[in-house]
C-alpha cells in the first residue's frame, strides 16, 4: 500500500486513488479509506451501499487477481451527484454473476442492486477495471 491517498483531477470534481497488496487485510483498510474520503465530500447518506459495493469489488481483486504484481489500485471519483467507485486489477478475466443455488458468489447481485450502474473496462496493457456508480437519493451522475 502507498503511504499517501494521490488526489488528481477527475474531470468532475475529485479523485482519490491508492494502490493496495493483494491481501486480504487491504479490503478493511481500502473501506476505511472510503469512509474518511465519503465524509470529506460530505456524502455520508450513500456510505452503506457504497462501502459494501466496495468491499465486494476489493475481494473480489484479493481473492482472483492473483497474478504478477502483487497489487491492485482503487479509485474513487466524487461528484455533486454521488461517487464512483473502481478497483483494477491485472488479472484479464472478467466477473461473471454465479447461479443463486451456488453458494457464495452474490456479489456480483449485490452490486447490480446498490449502485445505479457498474461495469467492466479492459485497461490498456493489461488487466481491468471493475466499476460501480452509487449516487445519492435524487442526484445523478455527471
Amino acid at each position: 500500500m502507498s503511504s499517501a491517498a494521490a488526489l488528481s483531477s477527475c474531470g468532475i470534481e475529485t479523485r482519490r486513488v491508492r494502490r493496495w497488496a493483494i491481501r486480504p487485510r487491504s479490503v478493511g483498510l481500502a473501506r476505511d479509506e472510503l469512509r474518511v474520503a465519503l465524509v470529506e465530500w460530505e456524502l455520508t447518506g450513500i456510505e452503506d451501499s457504497a462501502v459494501l459495493i466496495l468491499s465486494e469489488l476489493v475481494t473480489n481483486a484479493v481473492r482472483h487477481a492473483r497474478v504478477p504484481g502483487g497489487h491492485f489500485d482503487t479509485s474513487f471519483c466524487r461528484s455533486t451527484g454521488g461517487v464512483r467507485l473502481a478497483v483494477d486489477d491485472a488479472d484479464e478475466r472478467h466477473p461473471e454473476a454465479r447461479p443463486q443455488s451456488e453458494a457464495g458468489g452474490r456479489g456480483l447481485a449485490l452490486i447490480e442492486a446498490l449502485s445505479d450502474r457498474w461495469g467492466v473496462r479492459t485497461r490498456r496493457g493489461v488487466g481491468k477495471s471493475v466499476w460501480a456508480v452509487v449516487t445519492v437519493p435524487g442526484g445523478r451522475w455527471l
